[in-house]
């Protein structure tokens, strides 16, 4: 399946993708590990839009067809990992390739009282785009696979009162690997982070030289992360990886940067240099100014004269 975006039919339950999917019918019916291969796929379904109310994690055996910015020789080919969280857009595609491999569905409920209610919605891969997937090496893919494998056979045992515990804990060293892995992909991809990096610098001076706030207002995440092909999440997490700074942080850095510029060359008021940025309201300028320089716009003027 593929991040995909036309009249989406909602899917609420596991079952009710087991049943659309030829499937017997799941194990336990708030998680299921499905083997793709297995999955008997109607024609007339092919390139429709899904909304899935639950997790869905997969393991490809081969991620043909996903290749898109970014990929080159030091990226893996022993298979990898997509993530999606409820409520995001899928389509089934009619690439055989696609199915070979395992999709690990979560449904909201499983996890909730539990801390990994909260803290899987910390990792940023379930919200990468498809072409942002984990390419892992043969012993990473070795480990993933191993950990599926406790998960089955965990699923496949009598239920008890501390199947839920197991299973959430197998989960939780499933997303901590998948977090590792994800970390050594953007070392592995350096030269493409800092390429992108470099693309980044470009836009975000294109953006206050051409005072392009004006119209458009304060230069956002989205913004920058459309004009470099990436999801927002991805962005963020690639630049933490390489310099400590989310892109927030770097918006934030380049815009106190180009403040400083007006205050100090130019006659502007610091009403009209907040316009100039993109700011709605001076007093919004004042305050993000104050909290990243510690004085406010007036005494950096000040401090010139």
């Amino acid at each position: 399946m593929r991040k995909e975006a036309n009249n989406p039919l909602r899917i609420d339950s596991i079952s009710a993708l087991h049943r659309m999917l030829g499937l017997p019918k799941p194990l336990h019916p708030l998680i299921s590990l499905v083997d793709n291969t297995k999955m008997v796929v109607n024609k007339a379904q092919l390139n429709s839009s899904f909304l899935f109310n639950f997790y869905k994690i997969s393991f490809k055996k081969t991620l043909k067809g996903l290749i898109g910015y970014g990929l080159g020789h030091y990226d893996f080919d022993e298979g990898g990992m997509v993530f999606t969280a409820p409520n995001q857009l899928l389509s089934i595609i009619s690439n055989d390739e696609e199915y070979e491999g395992f999709s690990l569905l979560i449904h909201p409920d499983f996890i909730r009282n539990y801390p990994l209610d909260k803290k899987i919605r910390s990792y940023g891969f379930f919200s990468y785009e498809t072409n942002e997937a984990l390419h892992l090496s043969d012993k990473e893919k070795t480990i993933i696979l191993g950990v599926l494998d406790n998960i089955q056979q965990e699923l496949n045992g009598a239920i008890d009162d501390l199947s839920q515990d197991l299973l959430i804990s197998y989960i939780e060293v499933l997303l901590n690997y998948s977090n590792r892995f994800y970390k050594r992909q953007f070392i592995t991809r350096k030269a493409v982070s800092n390429d992108m990096l470099m693309q980044m610098e470009d836009v975000l001076n294109d953006y206050f030289e051409k005072e392009q706030g004006l119209d458009k207002g304060l230069l956002t995440v989205e913004y920058l992360a459309q004009h470099l092909h990436v999801s927002p999440r991805y962005l963020s997490d690639m630049l933490r990886s390489l310099t400590g700074q989310n892109a927030q942080q770097h918006i934030h850095e380049k815009l106190i940067e180009k403040a400083k510029e007006y205050l100090s060359v130019s006659h502007l008021t610091v009403a009209e240099i907040a316009y100039q940025l993109g700011f709605e309201h001076p007093q919004s300028f004042n305050k993000i100014f104050k909290r990243k320089t510690n004085v406010t716009p007036l005494e950096f003027r000040a401090s010139f004269n």
